[in-house]
């Protein structure tokens, strides 16, 4: 089974890799935003608890939402892989999500992460703004927020992977198709 962390700041082009990824693999789209709304439009035990919390302005604990991963897991058995997409944010959420791969004979195979320089995140995201119609994606400063944010507190989570082995870099600067390229390589050499 085939689970990849892909990991970059935002503009660094994980969405449009992800779906690469998906048609090329066969690997299911693991995205945590994505889970929340499916639970709470479902009206799960999880879901009613996330839309509680997240009404309040309260962040969704990490053992709720590892719950929901642990029930999409379960949901897709025969799953050839599954990408994980803004999970995990932070060294403890990382840490959870190996314990819960652990529980189902499974592991992370790999993290590999988009490098682009904060300048080129900038300018995509500004025009990304463009076609989007995303407020966060508009305004320069909100976009110098976000990556700040990112450096802080998310970039560590490689640091996790790294003393694992299981840390690749890829160049998130050239065509989508030399990306892909780099990102297959590095699948293909595990």
């Amino acid at each position: 089974m085939l689970n990849l962390v892909l990991f970059g700041p935002p503009g660094a082009g994980k969405g449009t890799q992800s779906q690469n990824l998906i048609e090329k693999y066969g690997l299911i789209h693991l995205s945590t935003g994505d889970l929340l709304r499916n639970e709470i439009s479902q009206g799960t035990v999880l879901g009613l608890e996330a839309k509680k919390l997240m009404d309040q302005g309260i962040l969704v604990p990490d053992a709720v939402v590892i719950g929901m991963i642990s029930n999409k897991l379960d949901a897709n058995k025969d799953a050839k892989g599954f990408i994980f997409d803004g999970f995990p944010r932070t060294v403890a959420q990382a840490e959870a999500l190996d314990e819960l791969l652990k529980t189902k004979n499974s592991a992370i195979s790999v993290m590999i992460a988009l490098e682009v320089n904060d300048e080129e995140l900038e300018r995509r995201l500004l025009l990304r703004g463009k076609d989007s119609g995303r407020p966060d994606d508009a305004n320069p400063e909100v976009i110098r927020k976000r990556i700040k944010e990112y450096n802080d507190k998310t970039a560590p989570v490689a640091g996790f992977y790294k003393a694992q082995n299981k840390f690749k870099s890829v160049s998130g600067i050239g065509s989508i198709g030399e990306i892909f390229d780099s990102i297959s390589a590095v699948i293909s050499n595990l």
